[in-house]
């Protein structure tokens, strides 16, 4: 059984196994001889096995009511952040990278690292895009290498869930792509550029199936930018040209300009609470050393100074939004900021970095179920 992963609980005599196929079959029976145990071990599986479920007649069929709960329970339990580890495509190759990677999570409680389950080792080590939908790790393309030395960029995508911690594939990309960001927003995933594309497609979960929408203007940034989503439009910012930030409007299907930052750094990632989008920058010279944040509002449309915090030899990370607090990972410290409304900044104590992790660190929010070790 893999890190991370829990048993399924054994079925009673006379208790037939449970199949996207066959649940609301078994959900009509159980209500109609109003038996409620097994009306709630068919609700249990269908948020314990939510993709499957959504790609079937089956939901289809439920209510309104039925469709909030299942997604609901499958949001329940702890949330934690979690880091998979990958590598940047520009990396050297060392001999950790023939080591299976892992994807660790960080107990809030003892604040305390755990492997949570481990890559498969035909996700490729670099150049993925991650993040987490439906409480789902999602990982797509990235470069695959060959044994004779060629390389190319992979279309597959694979999710990890942890209520069963099990891994499995969706349909691929419509197009390859290395260095690419992966974005959530509204119920599907955004696949965001690429090395040397500036085409974005759009992964309706439901129908598993990827279709085509406005490619980012040309000129802009095909690799090294971040993404995020915020009040149902997707941000896009970084690359070559740092101070762009271009929107956009799904309704429309296109991208738009919005007002530069002042900053000319690279940024280190960008994330995005409640109505604003925080770009989080890395200064390296000797008397600035440190992290700067600003701040876009997305209702008012204007940027904001915003904090910095000194930093000893700072380096890139990348982060995810938590509550309350936006984490700052790599694998030499856990930056903490807070975005309370009566208090907003940096916490003055860092959190461990995961023990012996390598490569870049990409962190996501994933909810364990409470009977989880």
């Amino acid at each position: 059984m893999e890190p991370g992963q829990r048993k399924e609980p054994e079925l009673r005599a006379g208790e037939q196994q449970i199949s996207a196929e066959n649940c609301y079959d078994l959900l009509t029976k159980a209500k109609s001889e109003g038996a409620d145990d097994a009306k709630q071990r068919v609700y249990r599986f269908m948020s314990d096995h939510y993709l499957h479920v959504l790609r079937s007649p089956a939901y289809g069929r439920l209510t309104a009511g039925e469709r909030d709960l299942i997604l609901n329970r499958r949001m329940e339990g702890t949330k934690v952040l979690a880091v998979a580890e990958t590598c940047e495509v520009n990396e050297r190759e060392s001999p950790e990278d023939a080591r299976q990677r892992r994807v660790l999570c960080l107990r809030p409680d003892a604040r305390r690292w755990e492997v949570l389950t481990c890559l498969p080792e035909e996700i490729p080590a670099r150049g993925s895009g991650m993040c987490a939908m439906y409480n789902y790790l999602f990982v797509a393309g990235g470069i695959r290498a060959h044994g004779d030395g060629r390389s190319e960029a992979s279309d597959r995508v694979f999710c990890y869930n942890p209520r069963t911690g099990t891994w499995s594939q969706v349909r691929p990309l419509a197009q390859p792509r290395c260095q690419l960001r992966l974005v959530p927003m509204d119920g599907h995933l955004y696949a965001i550029g690429g090395e040397c594309l500036f085409t974005v497609e759009r992964y309706d979960p439901r129908a598993d199936r990827w279709s085509p929408v406005a490619p980012l203007p040309k000129g802009s940034f095909a690799v090294a930018h971040e993404a995020t989503s915020c009040g149902g439009e997707l941000f896009v910012s970084g690359g070559s040209l740092f101070y762009r930030l271009l929107r956009y409007d799904s309704r429309r299907d296109e991208w738009e300009e919005c007002p530069f930052n002042e900053s000319r750094r690279r940024s280190s990632d960008m994330v995005a609470h409640r109505s604003l989008i925080y770009r989080f920058d890395v200064e390296r010279e000797r008397e600035r050393a440190g992290v700067t944040v600003y701040k876009y509002n997305t209702v008012a449309k204007a940027w904001h100074g915003g904090e910095r915090f000194p930093l000893e030899n700072p380096r890139p990370f990348r982060c995810a939004v938590l509550e309350e607090r936006i984490y700052c990972v790599n694998r030499s410290h856990t930056l903490q900021f807070e975005v309370r409304e009566q208090r907003e900044g940096f916490l003055p104590q860092a959190l461990p970095p995961p023990a012996e992790a390598r490569g870049a660190l990409v962190p996501v929010v994933l909810c364990l179920s409470r009977d989880q070790p």
